[in-house]
């Protein structure tokens, strides 16, 4: 078995680092006469954009920088091209990069080995992005495995992560027995004392300061007792604060008057030198400032090599030193503490009876046993690795999408119309309306209604129509903008919004729900058009030959109107041509937002007019387009931090919904012109970049408020929550729907076909 270990690793100074390296000699420990190099090798993380930070030992063969998003992706490839046949991913926030460590997701999404990983943090109250994160994580790992009860607990009922996938484990220790001759008892702070002893990485949520405060209480009974703090401050800490919080705790010390019974030693040890350190001490403690510690190492440390400990109550200590292998006081109360390590040391046979309970239970914690059970966890998971392969042929039945749920739309929605904008999933009142969205939202509630007879639609959707109308100017032009108070803020708005709401009333025209809404949107759709003429931008011009196709599939003899679709296309046509070389099939000179609405605005024409031509052009467009977008096995839309130029690179970010909405809905209408089953297959994987098929492998669709993201960015996503995005989303899904339908369609004619031949 050869096992490829994701994780920070030794010389750098970090727990994991620590877990990491054991784990590694604790699974070849199983495999008699295997050296690592045969049985595995690690991919490193890094703190720093030095891929030469760490001077590593030669079992890394891959480095990670921790901000390079990059970096994870090409270490998926390098695991992927390996000889491994598993991996272990070792998972704590904060040692990957973006928010959250959301660049990691990276790596796990292109991986195609059997994963194993080991979760050494389960937040109780997690952010939205670290729940989204964990729960990925679990999506692609065979395994997760957790060091406490609490975590099951927490995974099952807060993440919802299924418990069959989650597998006990418990923290390992060192495979040593307390030394015959120890030189640690010969040390000032050990010899002749009564030492109370506590290691690891110093920083303030240790609360190192509550047995500082004990002192006093204790070396009154016991003169000869001090307190030994051994580790280097962490280096998070001493980058951003130096050695404060030490000296600070000298500080107290001097306070109290018990300076002369507080010593540190500022190094970091070997565990060799670790369990001398532990088996010549009489109490270890463990003084954190809160429960929130769902494993510790260096409790677990302590456990093994058979100390008497005393602990706050967080969650591992209360599992760890259960049925008198410990002690518990509580948090910040220095004065039981003081108490309770009194008495110990008042009483040999207790403290004896502590040490020995904590020795025996820790038996079964030393590496080699834990390593067994990691061993027969990768066998299962390998057993059960199921391809990653999509199915080529066919599409996922509908039951595996997301319900479909309008939800956040009504909350965005009063009298008056659609909320712009939303501060993560709360209407942002302060924005008020805007006319693109309104009239995105009555092209959305059309679609249901069409769709599946919605009345939860029915119902929303006059008030959509009414904003339209709200805002038609007395000359048939639009405003755009509406303050929460009902006033204008604009006299005319943009092309796009124009655009937009002429698809808006066509597509009601097409597919209204009864003669009086059609009748409205008629009135309002002519009163326009005398303003078609005035369209200078290319994309205001595409949104409104949408419109018009749809005015016409309903009225097809209306002759002006058809004079109308032709001067449209022509100057999309004639934007093309001119912008049109070898290399470079597309409308401008670089590509910027919106983008497929432009070869999905000359599909509809040539269904329309029939011109062949047209027809060409769109499809052309369209393969240019998928070529700059699809380069990867995921959509990837043009980012609006630069826009694409002619001859350069497309920006990754910022990603927007608008631009996958445009995707799907120029998927779908290819479809309908040519049957090609492919185009629903693009449709469906531009869709998925909703719900996790994008470059950070996130979902930008939030299931608990039914909202979606704004936005696809280089560390995360935009947590807040508008209109332009939530519709987006809806109306791909919708989309997607109705195009999973007609595939169904497409193959069972094919079945037809095939039969009736044979």
């Amino acid at each position: 078995m050869k096992i490829a270990y994701i994780s920070t690793y030794l010389p750098r100074e970090c727990g994991i680092a620590t877990f990491n390296s054991n784990l590694i000699l604790a699974i070849s420990s199983n495999f008699k006469d295997q050296v690592f190099s045969d049985s595995g090798f690690v991919v490193a993380l890094n703190d720093s954009d030095d891929i030469k930070q760490y001077i590593y030992p030669k079992e890394v063969k891959f480095v990670i920088r921790q901000e390079q998003q990059k970096d994870y992706i090409h270490a998926a490839e390098f695991i992927n091209n390996s000889d491994a046949d598993s991996c272990i991913l070792e998972h704590e926030f904060g040692i990957y990069g973006g928010e959250c460590g959301i660049y990691l997701l990276s790596l796990l999404t292109s991986l195609q080995k059997p994963l194993i990983t080991i979760l050494h943090t389960v937040l109780r109250e997690p952010n939205y992005t670290q729940k989204l994160i964990t729960r990925q994580i679990a999506q692609h790992s065979s395994r997760i495995v957790v060091m406490s009860k609490k975590a099951v607990m927490f995974l099952t009922t807060i993440y919802g992560i299924p418990l069959e996938k989650i597998q006990l484990i418990e923290h390992g220790v060192p495979d040593l027995e307390s030394p015959k001759i120890n030189l640690v008892k010969n040390l000032a702070p050990f010899k002749g004392k009564k030492t109370l002893f506590t290691f690891g990485l110093i920083s303030r949520n240790k609360g190192l300061e509550t047995v500082i405060r004990a002192l006093p209480g204790i070396v009154k009974k016991h003169p000869d007792a001090v307190y030994v703090i051994l580790g280097n401050t962490h280096p998070g800490v001493i980058k951003n604060s130096g050695e404060e919080y030490r000296d600070s705790l000298k500080q107290l010390a001097e306070e109290l008057q018990v300076a002369d019974h507080l010593f540190f030693i500022n190094k970091f040890v070997s565990e060799e030198e670790l369990m001398h350190y532990l088996t010549a001490c009489d109490i270890y403690v463990t003084p954190y400032l809160n429960e929130a510690q769902i494993t510790s190492g260096t409790l677990s440390y302590a456990v093994g090599a058979g100390a008497a400990v005393v602990s706050t109550p967080y969650w591992h200590a209360q599992e760890l030193l259960d049925n008198n292998r410990g002690r518990l006081f509580n948090f910040k109360d220095f004065n039981t503490l003081a108490d309770i390590v009194n008495d110990l040391l008042d009483n040999e046979d207790k403290l004896t009876k502590l040490k020995k309970n904590a020795y025996e239970y820790g038996l079964h914690l030393r590496w080699p046993f834990i390593g067994k059970q990691y061993i027969n966890a990768f066998n299962k998971a390998i057993k059960d690795a199921r391809s990653k392969t999509e199915n080529s042929t066919s599409l996922p039945e509908k039951e595996s999408l997301p319900p479909f749920d309008l939800t956040h739309i009504r909350r965005l929605t009063d009298s008056t119309g659609l909320i712009q904008h939303a501060k993560y999933g709360i209407p942002n009142y302060k924005e008020g309306y805007c006319l693109d969205d309104n009239s995105r939202a009555l092209i959305l509630m059309l679609m249901v209604h069409q769709y599946d007879k919605s009345a939860e639609a029915l119902e929303l959707f006059p008030k959509y129509l009414s904003y339209i109308h709200y805002m038609q100017r007395e000359d048939g032009n639009f405003r755009n903008f509406l303050s929460f108070n009902r006033d204008y803020l604009d006299e005319k708005g943009s092309e796009d919004s124009f655009g937009r709401t002429i698809w808006a009333l066509g597509y009601l025209i097409n597919a209204s729900p009864n003669n009086s809404y059609r009748e409205f949107g008629e009135d309002l759709l002519r009163y326009s058009i005398p303003h078609f003429k005035n369209l200078r931008y290319i994309r205001g011009i595409a949104n409104t030959l949408i419109g018009v196709t749809y005015y016409l599939k309903t009225y097809p003899s209306d002759g002006k109107m058809m004079a109308q679709l032709q001067i449209l296309t022509e100057q999309l046509v004639a934007t093309y041509k001119a912008n049109r070389s070898e290399n470079w099939h597309w409308f401008e000179s670089s590509m910027t937002y919106d983008n497929a609405i432009l070869p999905l605005a000359l599909l509809h024409s040539s269904e329309i007019t029939g011109i062949e031509s047209v027809r060409l052009i769109a499809l052309e467009s369209l393969t240019f387009l998928e070529e700059k977008t699809f380069y990867k096995e995921y959509l990837t839309p043009v980012g609006n931090t630069g826009w694409l130029i002619k001859g350069g690179e497309a920006p990754l970010y910022d990603q927007q919904a608008i631009e996958t909405m445009a995707m799907v809905l120029m998927y779908s209408q290819a479809y309908h012109l040519t049957q090609d089953p492919k185009m629903l297959h693009k449709m469906y994987q531009s869709f998925m970049w909703f719900y996790g098929l994008n470059e950070l492998r996130i979902p930008l669709y939030d299931s608990e408020t039914k909202g979606c993201s704004d936005g696809l960015q280089m560390s995360g996503i935009n947590r807040n929550q508008g209109a332009e995005s939530t519709l987006a989303c809806l109306i791909s899904h919708i989309a997607v729907l109705k195009g999973m339908d007609d595939a169904s369609r497409y193959y069972k004619i094919k079945r037809k076909a095939s039969a009736s031949v044979l």
